[in-house]
């Protein structure tokens, strides 16, 4: 049921960056609590996120150009996404007029610390699964809270997760580390799920976790992640596997669609029927069940719910299973713990896999380069085939120094490696390696084009290999 938008408020946000995963959301919140709301994004100016843009538009969102000609004294807050180079069109604009501008982690944590609780669900990896488990329990169990994360529940479009519930009521939201942009929240609770190598070297991301530890009213923490255990502040409660867990998860079987454990709370056994496989998957689960506990629901709820969670888009979303048994996969891994995690979740069901890495930026593959070079020869099986797909550009005056080419020669010592120079390159070479029974595993972040690349190559293996 759709909540009726109140009644205008005097203030008008501009979003600059309108189509992005973290900004759509906000901007849809905010219009949904009676702000006036506009925006713009390079990408709907390139015909891109039109499903995104459609969404906005019918909630009343304006939509322009992002050439800065939107860009007037009628705004009064300029929101943009750190992705939004200082010298692009509105952001001079902006400063032109003396708009105040606030980024969008800034946005969130505003209204992170209004909420009745505020709670903030962090961590280098799992945070947007976690969120939107948060999202699916909360709304199904008709709970009034408001959930923002960076990814849209399978089947419910691309972009965000949003649920907008009272002002005044509980707010969950994903904060992410990315910008070094944690240490502006302050929650009644967080949670830090891992703390691992991403964006930034770990002596950087320790001191980010760590302030934003120490904003915390009430932390929980991950047991299996050795950083984020340091991290206790004295009022931290500890979850996960490991018999020293203050709510210890036990895993009782991972399957190939499927994992299944019991979270141990207080004396109380939760059982988490998870319908995605992997550990990670289960304990993305016991993260969000002790969240949805601490926020009023009961066991009996989470276990009913947990089992018909739909998955979160693009987090090893099977986007097909072909008549010939090849199962597409589609998943968001852009780091070396999210790639690890979704090959080993994928050569789990036994077959073989067929992996396509688009790296998401000439930055982040400069920076993962090294850790890319060892990771992959150690996962990835004598019988899988891997490929690179060249580096995702999303516009804008970065260096463009590296290609994909020379991370496949990285690995071409230690074994075969592809690379392929755009989508219809990834697809023929798809086309040519798959066989009967594979996984094909399609990952990358970023690029709006990657979810239309992988239904489109599940078309054509229908079309191709045919059941015997």
């Amino acid at each position: 049921m759709t909540t009726p938008i109140p009644a205008s408020s005097s203030l008008r946000y501009h979003f600059s960056g309108i189509a992005g995963a973290g900004m759509s959301p906000l901007a849809a919140l905010m219009r949904r609590r009676g702000y006036a709301v506009q925006g713009s994004d390079r990408s709907l100016d390139l015909g891109k996120n039109a499903e995104i843009a459609a969404s906005l538009r019918a909630l009343g969102v304006e939509l322009y150009p992002h050439d800065g000609s939107a860009v007037t004294p009628t705004i009064d807050r300029f929101v943009h996404s750190t992705a939004v180079e200082a010298s692009t069109p509105e952001m001079r604009a902006a400063d032109a007029l003396g708009l105040p501008r606030l980024t969008r982690p800034a946005l969130l944590a505003e209204i992170v610390g209004a909420g009745q609780p505020g709670v903030a669900i962090a961590g280098t990896s799992g945070k947007s699964t976690i969120t939107g488990m948060l999202a699916w329990l909360l709304r199904e169990a008709a709970m009034p809270a408001t959930v923002i994360g960076g990814a849209a529940l399978v089947g419910e479009g691309r972009g965000g997760c949003l649920v907008a519930g009272p002002p005044n009521g509980p707010v969950v939201a994903e904060a992410c580390e990315s910008d070094g942009t944690l240490v502006g929240y302050r929650p009644t609770l967080g949670l830090v799920h891992n703390v691992s190598r991403d964006h930034a070297e770990l002596p950087a991301l320790r001191a980010q976790f760590t302030a934003f530890a120490t904003r915390c009213q009430t932390l929980f923490v991950n047991a299996a992640s050795a950083e984020a255990r340091t991290l206790d502040q004295g009022r931290t409660l500890t979850y996960g596997v490991g018999p020293d867990a203050d709510a210890p998860l036990l895993v009782d079987r991972l399957g190939r669609d499927r994992a299944r454990g019991r979270l141990r709370v207080e004396g109380r056994e939760l059982t988490l029927d998870v319908p995605q496989p992997g550990l990670h998957n289960l304990e993305n689960a016991a993260a969000a069940a002790l969240v949805a506990l601490r926020l009023g629901l009961s066991m009996p709820t989470i276990q009913r719910l947990i089992p018909r969670f739909p998955g979160v888009s693009r987090r090893f979303e099977v986007v097909d299973i072909t008549g010939s048994g090849i199962r597409v996969v589609d998943d968001y891994a852009h780091n070396a713990d999210k790639l690890r995690a979704a090959l080993t979740t994928a050569q789990a069901a036994g077959a073989r896999v067929v992996a396509v890495f688009q790296p998401h930026g000439y930055g982040p593959a400069r920076f993962l380069r090294p850790e890319l070079r060892e990771l992959l020869p150690r996962v990835l099986r004598k019988e899988d085939r891997f490929c690179y797909a060249e580096i995702f550009y999303a516009g804008g005056t970065v260096a463009r120094d590296i290609s994909s080419s020379l991370l496949a020669d990285d690995l071409r010592s230690a074994r075969e490696c592809a690379y392929a120079p755009d989508h219809a390159a990834v697809q023929r070479w798809v086309l040519s390696e798959a066989r009967a029974g594979d996984t094909v595993l399609i990952m990358g972040a970023r690029d709006p084009d990657l979810p239309t690349l992988s239904r489109s190559i599940a078309t054509a293996l229908r079309e191709t290999l045919q059941p015997a």
